[in-house]
């Protein structure tokens, strides 16, 4: 079983938040990886060395700065009635709406959903912001979220 159902995930009320409601379609493609694909998932695209975000070091590609293009803040917009992504995210991540996508919290925290979702939810997931990396699959484009209201968008190597 690569999924679990939503309502496992501990912090799923970000999910079913009434200021930010999420459509019964939209939920049902949100899906939170098992462990054990979440652990394949983090090792075959984040790093083999840690398991959090918070603990990045010498030889994953986070750690880089060469990796990382530009930076902006996402906090003004969550705050907003605005429901669109930063226009830096939206541009550099210039994704087909059914590209598969994963929202890497840590090593046993991944949810899977397509680019078209998480555009329409962001906001929900940003309630999840201490470092995540969002990445799509089969795409070298990559975004990480902190916790002090910025982002950055950068490139993956290719050898990972």
């Amino acid at each position: 079983m690569n999924y679990l159902p939503l309502e496992s995930l501990k912090n799923a009320w970000i999910f079913k938040h009434k200021s930010l409601p999420i459509a019964e379609s939209d939920l049902a493609k949100i899906k939170p990886l098992s462990i054990e694909r979440a652990n394949i998932v983090w090792d075959t695209f984040i790093s083999r060395q840690v398991d959090h975000p918070d603990f990045f070091k010498k030889g994953d590609w986070p750690s880089d700065n060469s990796n990382w293009l530009e930076q902006g803040k996402w906090e003004g917009l969550w705050d907003s009635n605005e429901a669109a992504l930063p226009e830096l995210i939206d541009q550099h991540l210039d994704w087909d709406q059914n590209t598969v996508v994963y929202y890497c919290n840590s090593r046993d925290n991944v949810i899977e959903t397509n680019w078209l979702i998480f555009k329409r939810c962001w906001k929900n997931f940003l309630f999840m912001d201490d470092g995540p990396i969002l990445l799509g699959k089969k795409r070298q484009q990559v975004v990480q979220f902190t916790s002090n209201g910025y982002f950055k968008v950068g490139q993956k190597p290719n050898n990972s």
